[in-house]
């Protein structure tokens, strides 16, 4: 038995979030990756759009200068609650704060995307809300020893453990994960890069 072997990458991603390589696989575009380390600190009077706007773009493009090959997608997330910025939790304390403030109420989740190509930076940003139920204080310690909230921003994961504080969603799946699947596949298709590589015909 023969097996084909795997497409070769059209475009490189620029982030080591094993979430956003799968929805890349997902929508069968094949990729590499590369981090790009950026510094993510919040500028003055900067507005949570512009914030991961600016992110995206910057992580797309000090990964292109890094490797003139491959256009480069890159995006930013963050979790928004009465015009505040909640990014990834500091510590277990921080944490538990940040549940108990989305505990019951509806926030936003931002998400852009970015592909730098030889020509230029092309980005899209996705709004979408998200509804949680209340949380009782005993089960917010319960889901951060489980360890998934501390890398994520808002505290928590949609697609794990904290699914199940989740009411209602209204927008995008997929960007509330990381990566707005629509908004990358125009991003990919303007830049002439085709979805569903190696799918049949």
């Amino acid at each position: 038995m023969t097996h084909s072997a795997a497409p070769d990458p059209v475009i490189c991603l620029a982030s080591m979030s094993p979430r956003r390589r799968e929805l890349l696989a997902q929508i069968g575009v094949p990729h590499t990756v590369v981090a790009a380390h950026v510094d993510e600190s919040l500028l003055p009077d900067e507005s949570p759009a512009d914030y991961v706007a600016r992110l995206a773009r910057l992580k797309a493009a000090t990964v292109r200068t890094r490797m003139d090959v491959l256009p480069v997608l890159a995006a930013d997330t963050t979790v928004v609650l009465d015009g505040m910025i909640h990014g990834k939790p500091e510590d277990r304390a921080h944490g538990l704060a940040m549940l108990g403030a989305l505990s019951g109420r509806t926030h936003q989740v931002l998400t852009a995307v970015a592909l730098a190509t030889g020509r230029a930076v092309a980005l899209r940003v996705n709004c979408s809300c998200v509804t949680f139920r209340n949380i009782g204080r005993e089960e917010m310690e319960a889901y951060w020893e489980t360890g998934e909230p501390r890398d994520k921003a808002g505290g928590y994961a949609i697609q794990g453990y904290g699914a199940v504080f989740v009411t209602a969603l209204t927008g995008s799946y997929s960007a509330v994960m990381g990566l707005p699947l629509s908004e990358t596949a125009d991003l990919l298709r303007e830049a002439g890069i085709r979805c569903w590589i190696g799918a049949a015909p």
